[in-house]
């Protein structure tokens, strides 16, 4: 039985410079930056101040009219995956439950995964319950928790804090009933849920799946834990615009993001079939662990070059083939160049002169979130034959010596490496293949 291939359709992106393919990807060639001033809380004495928001957001618009009370229970993170996922459906142009006509694919073969952070809970929300479980000398007291501070929890309270509710509420929008996953692995968590799904498909359990990450940090315990691993820019609270510089000389810092990326994925004879404009083939995914282990406090990039080698072992090419590699890009120094260290022990000397982009500085650290964004742009790109620019790079930091651009770049591309790692030294990568007529 020949294997199936891997199409990319439909793709879904809710970022701080846009929300909407379009939207992203011009925002993106235009050089916007999206970190701004935090007003969605008060930073407060934080060091730092600024993150890449989004804007007026929520997912009302994006679900049917029967499904927006369920908004209510929806942690942000959700909101994003739910809009992602409306998004790239309707980009692919494949009509689900969810449209609200005779769907155009089988509800037993539409499959689901989507990665995720560990969504924090509503700190006003949880604040107000236990407030009223402290005691009369002013402490917090388990018993009266027990007794009468639980219970200013609504029942559903949990549902809108579960990691796999990302997948839960889009599977059920848009009628997926077949296979479903849940992958909690940081930055590559969207990396990785597109390599289990592309099996889907192989392994014929499923014709079209929906799949990527979405995730948000922008919350005091988020700022406080990334504050104290010393992942964030304190510099730039005066210039947030300028703040973030993946692999710049002045790099200093992240700043979180939010936001997320969803693709549609579906077996290349069927989309071929239905005349679907296909950005893109997976042609390859590998997946890496650092053996060194975890230490939260040393820069690291994970082993991100076995990850990329074992895509590009997967899809039966080398390293002189790739035409353009998508980074990580945090834009803390040390992880910068631990990184570009890593893309050396993959292409050597070349790293310094294949084509490559970092979208960190438009829109901060988007964590799980991160790597489907960046696999949806990088789709975009092949499709487009154009290297987005790294938005405020000037020229590289001592260490790393990569080929970023601040400007658009028109090139031929055929293949297009995305990937990423994340604090505990899990890496993932998907090599990407242009499709033409």
């Amino acid at each position: 039985m020949t294997e199936r291939r891997v199409a990319i359709t439909g793709l879904g992106v809710v970022a701080p410079i846009g929300v909407g393919l379009d939207e992203t990807w011009q925002a993106l060639l235009a050089g916007k930056q999206a970190v701004s001033k935090i007003d969605l809380f008060d930073p407060g004495h934080f060091p730092c101040k600024i993150a890449g928001q989004l804007q007026n957001f929520s997912a009302r618009k994006f679900v049917p009219k029967n499904y927006r009370k369920a908004v209510k229970v929806m942690a942000r993170d959700i909101e994003i995956a739910v809009a992602a996922a409306d998004l790239a459906f309707l980009d692919s142009g494949i009509v689900t439950k969810a449209a609200g006509d005779e769907p155009t694919v089988d509800s037993k073969r539409l499959g689901c995964n989507i990665g995720a952070g560990l969504i924090c809970a509503d700190l006003n929300e949880l604040g107000q319950a236990v407030n009223t479980a402290v005691g009369d000398d002013g402490n917090f007291d388990y018993k009266l928790w027990g007794k009468t501070g639980i219970e200013n929890l609504t029942p559903l309270w949990l549902l809108k804090y579960l990691p796999n509710m990302l997948s839960c509420h889009t599977t059920i929008i848009h009628g997926a009933q077949g296979p479903s996953n849940c992958i909690t692995c940081g930055d590559v968590s969207a990396h990785l849920s597109l390599g289990e799904s592309c099996l889907y498909i192989k392994r014929r359990a499923a014709d079209v799946v929906v799949t990527g990450a979405a995730e948000s940090k922008l919350n005091p315990m988020g700022l406080l834990r990334q504050g104290l691993l010393g992942r964030l820019c304190t510099t730039g609270n005066d210039n947030p615009a300028q703040a973030v510089r993946p692999f710049d000389i002045d790099h200093a810092g992240s700043a979180i993001g939010e936001g997320g990326g969803l693709v549609i994925i579906e077996d290349m004879g069927r989309a071929e079939a239905r005349g679907a404009r296909i950005y893109a083939e997976v042609a390859g995914f590998g997946a890496a662990c650092d053996p060194a282990g975890i230490d939260v406090e040393q820069p690291s990039a994970g082993n991100l070059a076995l990850a990329v080698k074992s895509a590009l072992t997967s899809a039966g090419i080398g390293p002189g083939d790739v035409d353009m590699i998508f980074t990580h890009g945090t834009g803390s120094p040390g992880e910068d160049i631990a990184e570009a260290a890593q893309w050396r022990k993959v292409f050597g000397d070349a790293a310094a002169t294949i084509p490559a982009v970092a979208i960190t500085g438009a829109i901060g650290s988007l964590f799980a979130g991160s790597g489907g964004v960046q696999l949806a742009l990088a789709a975009k790109a092949l499709a487009e034959q154009v290297v987005p620019p790294t938005v405020n790079f000037s020229a590289p930091a001592a260490g790393c010596e990569m080929n970023f651009a601040a400007q658009p770049r028109q090139t031929e591309l055929k293949y297009v490496v995305a990937a990423g790692y994340t604090v505990g030294g899990q890496s993932g990568a998907c090599l990407l293949k242009r499709c033409q007529a």
